[in-house]
């Protein structure tokens, strides 16, 4: 069975006073996700944003990457596809990218 989809997302990038806060929307069609992250400069370092804007889009895609997680995770036990008793991953059906070779 094949499939493709396309899922959207955007960045929205706002730095102040040595604050960089990143916002990032993701939209499956089924889904709407927003994820966030902030970086502070230290005042004792020099101020480069381009490192702040990389360091808040990170925090922000882990934390939407955390969000997505937790909502397969959802799917999955609502369809049945939960661990097994035996099971030590939280869900052993389904690989992780370490399982793939």
């Amino acid at each position: 069975m094949s499939h493709t989809t396309e899922w959207k997302t955007r960045t929205y990038l706002f730095e102040e006073d040595g604050t960089t806060k990143v916002r990032v929307e993701l939209d499956t069609g089924a889904n709407r996700l927003t994820g966030h992250g902030t970086a502070r400069c230290n005042p004792a370092d020099k101020d480069v944003p381009e490192i702040g804007d990389e360091l808040a889009a990170a925090r922000a895609l882990e934390d939407l990457a955390a969000q997505l997680k937790q909502t397969a995770h959802r799917d999955m036990a609502a369809v049945g596809a939960g661990p097994g008793p035996a099971s030590l991953k939280p869900y052993g059906v389904w690989m992780d990218g370490a399982d793939v070779g």
